[in-house]
C-alpha cells in the first residue's frame, strides 16, 4: 500500500499540502501522548477527542475539503469530490465534525484505546506503553484521512487551496512594561 506521499507524488501542490497536514498530525499526536502518560482516567480520552475534533477539520482546510470549501465550488466539480468521497468511504471529508462523527472515527482506533487504558496503571513502562499506543493511534487516523484527502483531490482533480500564510513570529522575551514612570511597581506601605 502505497504512502500518502507516494499518492501525492507527481502533484507539487498536493504534496505540500501532505507535509503541512503530516506536519500538523506529527504536533497533534505528540499532544495526545503526552496526555496519555498521565495517569488520571478518561483524560486522554478527552484529549484525544478534542485532538480530533480540531485535526480533522483542518486537514480538510488543507486540501479543500471543508463544508465551506466545498460549497464554493461549481456544482459539477462539487458532484465530483462528493463521488470521489462516496468511492473512498471516508465519513469526514466535508463534513461538519461532531462529537459523533469522532466516535465513530475512534472507533476504528477501539482495540488500541483500550489497551492503552489498562496500560496507563502499570507504574512507568504502562504510563510510556499508554503514551506510545496514544501517539500511534492518533498518527494512524490522521494518515488514513490525508490519504483519503489525496484520494478525493486526486480523483476529482481538485485545485487546491493557497496555503494559509505563515504568522509573523513573536519575540521570545517581552519587554518590561513601564507603570507609573518605573519598571516595576512598588507597594504603598
Amino acid at each position: 500500500m502505497p504512502t500518502t506521499l507516494q499518492l501525492a507524488a507527481g502533484d507539487p501542490d498536493l504534496l505540500a499540502a501532505t507535509q503541512r497536514a503530516r506536519r500538523l498530525l506529527n504536533r497533534r499526536a505528540l499532544a495526545s501522548a503526552a496526555a496519555s502518560a498521565v495517569p488520571v482516567p478518561g483524560l486522554d480520552w478527552l484529549v484525544d477527542a478534542a485532538m480530533l475534533a480540531k485535526l480533522l477539520p483542518a486537514i480538510n482546510e488543507e486540501f479543500g475539503l471543508t463544508p465551506d470549501q466545498l460549497d464554493r465550488l461549481p456544482r459539477r466539480k462539487r458532484e465530483q469530490v462528493e463521488k470521489a468521497v462516496g468511492v473512498v468511504g471516508s465519513m469526514v471529508i466535508g463534513k461538519f465534525i461532531t462529537r459523533d462523527l469522532v466516535i465513530k472515527v475512534a472507533a476504528a482506533a477501539g482495540k488500541r484505546m483500550t489497551i492503552k487504558q489498562a496500560t496507563r496503571y502499570v507504574p512507568l513502562a504502562g504510563q510510556a506503553l499508554s503514551a506510545l499506543i496514544g501517539y500511534t493511534a492518533i498518527r494512524y487516523l490522521g494518515e488514513q484521512h490525508i490519504r483519503d484527502c489525496v484520494q478525493v483531490c486526486k480523483a476529482a482533480d481538485l485545485q487546491l487551496p493557497a496555503p494559509a500564510p505563515a504568522p509573523e513570529p513573536q519575540p521570545a522575551i517581552a519587554p518590561p512594561r513601564r507603570l507609573a514612570g518605573r519598571f516595576w511597581p512598588t507597594r504603598k506601605t
